[in-house]
């Protein structure tokens, strides 16, 4: 029973840690998601760039030109 013993209880030990680092995870990430949000408004976001549409071949030009592609 001794070193089953110990195997259990470095089980334990080991899932013990690895919960108290994801609480500890999740309580500085939601507190530094607060903090970041406070100094949100110093840095203005850029607005998102408006980036115009490529022309829209005909679906002549395009079956024509995977024919040609097939055929070569």
């Amino acid at each position: 029973m001794g070193l089953l013993g110990q195997g259990l209880v470095l089980m334990f030990a080991g899932m013990g840690i690895v919960y108290l680092f994801l609480v500890v995870l999740i309580v500085t990430t939601k507190y530094s998601s607060v903090f970041v949000a406070k100094f949100d408004s110093i840095l203005p976001q850029d607005a998102p760039k408006k980036t115009a549409k490529p022309a829209v071949a005909n679906d002549d030009e395009n079956i024509a030109l995977a024919i040609a592609v097939a055929m070569g």
